[in-house]
This record gives structure tokens, sequence and C-alpha cells, in this order.
């Protein structure tokens, strides 16, 4: 065989199994992530359910100011993921105090697989 057509072959066998591996993030994945509980800066237990709660169709209601937040599934509130900006809005300010990081492309991908199949 052609040196050229090993390679190549072996470049469309890498190929193959990276598309395998980057499965789409199912809404499963972003549920476990929605309840993950990690620890605060100052040593509280924060989830995205902290704020949120599990029960998505419902109202939330912000820890600190206890502000109102309304529900978070797609089916009660339709149009809450439509705007992509307030989306990444949000998702950068609610990953950072939750997570005290930015939230990865696939976790976001994640996350709204889970709030959409609410």
């Amino acid at each position: 065989m052609h040196q050229y057509s090993l390679v190549l072959l072996v470049l469309l066998g890498l190929a193959a199994a990276s598309a395998q591996s980057e499965q789409t993030p199912t809404a499963e994945q972003g549920r476990q992530l929605w309840i993950k509980e990690v620890l605060g800066a100052k040593g509280d237990s924060r989830a995205c359910t902290t704020c949120h709660g599990t029960d998505l169709t419902q109202a939330g209601e912000h820890q600190r100011t206890h502000k109102l937040i309304e529900p978070m599934a797609k089916s009660v509130t339709p149009s809450r993921y439509e705007d992509p900006k307030k989306v990444a809005k949000w998702f950068r300010r609610n990953c950072k105090w939750t997570w005290g990081r930015e939230c990865t492309a696939e976790e976001k991908r994640a996350i709204l697989s889970y709030l959409k199949s609410q």
C-alpha cells in the first residue's frame, strides 16, 4: 500500500473515532449538571437548583435578592431561550456564581438540552 494511502486511512480512522466521542450532550447530562453541587467561595453549597429549584415548571427565587425567577422549563416559558445574547449573558453570570468559572460549550449545550426538554 502506498505510504500516503496508509496515512489517509489512519487519519480517516482517527476522525471517525473523534466524531463518535463528540456526541451531542443529552438532557440527562444536563440534568446532572443542573443538580451538581459545589462549594462556593464562602463555603456554602451551590447548584443551579439553589435559585431555580428542581421543578423547572415553577418559579425560582434568587438566593440573595429574593427576586422571582420565571420558570426555566421551555414548556412554561417558550421564548426564554430565543435570544442568544441573553442566554450567553445568563450562562456567563450564573456559571461564575454557581461553579466559580464559566461553563464550557458542552456544559451549556447539555444544560440547554435539559431545560428545553422540560
